[in-house]
């Protein structure tokens, strides 16, 4: 089995305390994720804070529009630090997405590092190549775009 890795960094102009409020709490993760992945929270979230053990279910839509059940738990929580979540059931074998922060002076740097293996060996490798990558990518290009647009750009 193949683990691909993607690491990606974007800095804004608010505080640990503001980026950890926001991102931490998975009621926010459809605001961040591009609309054509069909992001529905199914788990019953009622908004209470993010913890250690929390399963989040949801629905995507990455693959022609064709609907995917995916579920995550989170598995750390060092607040304001980082929270990890990992996928329990979903399209990946493998899926481990740390979330740092960090305060730097005038706001925030967020980091993600994430950790993924695709089923099929290495018809899930080409597929990588293909499209999956791509549209990881594509992701966190349209989360950086809709955080700017919120908390406004760094200096």
């Amino acid at each position: 089995m193949k683990i691909f890795e993607l690491e990606k960094t974007q800095q804004l102009p608010i505080s640990i305390e503001q980026a950890w409020e926001f991102l931490s709490s998975p009621s926010n993760l459809a605001k961040i994720t591009p609309p054509y992945m069909g992001f529905e929270i199914t788990s019953g979230f009622k908004g209470e804070k993010m913890y250690s053990g929390q399963v989040i279910s949801y629905f995507v839509k990455p693959v022609a529009g064709i609907p995917l059940r995916w579920v995550t738990e989170i598995t750390h929580v060092n607040e304001p630090n980082y929270f990890v979540d990992e996928q329990r059931f979903g399209p990946y074998t493998f899926w481990h997405h740390k979330h740092f922060l960090k305060a730097i002076p005038g706001g925030v740097e967020m980091r993600d590092l994430i950790h993924y293996a695709l089923p099929l060996g290495p018809l899930g490798s080409l597929a990588n190549n293909l499209f999956v990558k791509k549209q990881l990518n594509d992701i966190f290009t349209y989360r950086k775009f809709v955080l700017e647009e919120m908390f406004g750009k760094m200096k």
